[in-house]
C-alpha cells in the first residue's frame, strides 16, 4: 500500500471511530446477550416439557 492509501484508510477509520456512540453499542450488545439467553432457556424448558409428555 502507498502512503496515500494508508492515509486514506487511517482517516476513514478515525472518522468512523468517532461517529460510534459506544454507550448505545454496549447497551445493544447487552440486550442481545440477554435475548439470546432467554431464547435458549425457553427452548430448553419447552423441550423438557415435551419429553415429559411422551
Amino acid at each position: 500500500m502507498s502512503n496515500v492509501q494508508f492515509g486514506t484508510l487511517g482517516g476513514t477509520v478515525c472518522s468512523l471511530w468517532s461517529s460510534f456512540d459506544w454507550g448505545n453499542l454496549l447497551h445493544s450488545a447487552l440486550i442481545a446477550v440477554i435475548g439470546a439467553a432467554v431464547s435458549y432457556l425457553t427452548s430448553r424448558l419447552l423441550e423438557g416439557r415435551r419429553r415429559r409428555r411422551r
